[in-house]
């Protein structure tokens, strides 16, 4: 064995880790090129706000109060969960702009209560998103 030709070789692996780096390179950028190309960022900035609703409910009835949190346009929430399902909180009962601390929604279910899971619910403004803001579970009303 030539134990000296082994430490003089100059041939390195150099050439090898500079392609594997270009390589990679390349392909990160190509991925952050495609990703602006493509548009893929744009719902990161519709968050869903964070808000607390209180149900109170009658035979037929459920009022919901918006109790704490962030000011929501109407426009953006809906609940489900009634027999008419869903409906828009815009234009319910007179309401209309803005729903914050102590605005109150009464929604008429048609019928008795049989343990029907009610939600508040926002959509973002591209409709590219939702979110239950909050939900409850209405009481069985014989």
């Amino acid at each position: 064995m030539k134990i000296i030709q082994l430490f003089n070789d100059e041939k390195a692996v150099s050439p090898v880790i500079g392609v594997i780096l270009m390589v990679a390179i390349t392909v990160i950028l190509a991925a952050v090129i495609g990703a602006f190309v493509l548009n893929l960022g744009q719902g990161l900035q519709q968050t869903a706000p964070q808000a607390s609703f209180g149900f109170d409910y009658t035979d037929t009835n459920v009022t919901i109060t918006h109790e704490s949190g962030d000011s929501i346009d109407a426009e953006r929430l809906t609940t489900t969960g009634l027999a008419v399902d869903p409906v828009n909180w815009d234009g319910h009962n007179g309401l209309t702009g803005t729903v914050s601390a102590g605005t109150s929604a009464e929604f008429n279910n048609t019928q008795n209560w049989q343990g029907e899971t009610v939600r508040v619910v926002w959509e973002s403004a591209d409709g590219s998103s939702s979110a239950t803001l909050s939900r409850s579970t209405a009481p069985t009303v014989n």
